[in-house]
């Protein structure tokens, strides 16, 4: 049975029954998508423990000691002291996380899905083709109520075939669609998040034979689709997201 995402975090948290992780350690080696997922919850985790360990090792000020002479007062000063300290931890843990790993691995899954639908298409493969670019940019833009600029990937190979709107839980989809001399095809999808913050940093994912890079800015999450090695997604990635944060 496939673990639930409960599961996934407690994997990552080390805190599961033995014989439980080594059928979810099984699990992970047949499944690169959820094992990039549990690999992402651990990076987070030891970034919040190299954030905020040494403050656990700090001694406690004099001021509070000399206001706690009492061992009732000296534990409610600590009490208090852990409260800021979670508070700081909920902060950061926002932050760093900055959008809900439900949703990211859903805006992957969705895009991989468009790529998959559309890409194969020889007549149809877009809506509003590159002959009409100007009004595809202004189309999408207004739809999704947002400015959108299709990169320029010609040094990668790849030229704008053009785009189409799709259906989304937030409403809206922008889909681009790019092709190279050989007939191989990227999209680029950008969807509307649950989420205001940043989190620029790539994430990736393998769907149904699909690789997918994806990342969230401000209140829009993208995704690069192509069925290529991880490595030269990653490049045109790369180049997507100098043009678009420039």
């Amino acid at each position: 049975m496939k673990p639930s995402e409960h599961d996934l975090q407690a994997f990552a948290d080390d805190l599961m029954a033995p014989q439980r992780r080594v059928e979810i350690a099984a699990y992970l080696e047949t499944s690169p998508e959820d094992a990039e997922r549990v690999a992402a919850y651990r990076e987070q985790n030891a970034q919040l423990r190299a954030q905020f360990n040494p403050v656990l090792d700090e001694p406690i000020p004099q001021r509070l000691t000399l206001l706690a002479p009492r061992r009732g007062l000296m534990r409610f000063a600590l009490a208090a002291g852990w409260l800021v300290f979670g508070a700081a931890i909920g902060w950061l843990a926002n932050g760093l996380v900055a959008k809900d790993p439900i949703a990211s691995a859903t805006l992957a899954h969705r895009a991989a899905v468009a790529h998959a639908v559309y890409t194969p298409e020889v007549r149809h493969p877009v809506e509003v083709g590159v002959d009409q670019q100007e009004h595809l940019v202004r189309w999408l833009s207004k739809r999704l109520g947002a400015d959108l600029k299709p990169p320029i990937l010609a040094a990668s190979g790849y030229e704008l075939v053009g785009g189409r709107l799709l259906p989304g839980d937030r409403g809206a989809v922008a889909q681009f669609m790019y092709q190279d001399a050989k007939g191989r095809r990227l999209t680029l999808y950008v969807s509307h998040m649950n989420t205001s913050q940043s989190d620029t940093a790539f994430r990736y994912s393998r769907e149904n034979g699909v690789s997918v890079f994806y990342w969230v800015d401000g209140s829009l999450g993208y995704a690069l689709s192509g069925d290529l090695p991880k490595r030269d997604l990653l490049g045109v990635a790369t180049a997507v997201y100098k043009q678009l944060n420039p």
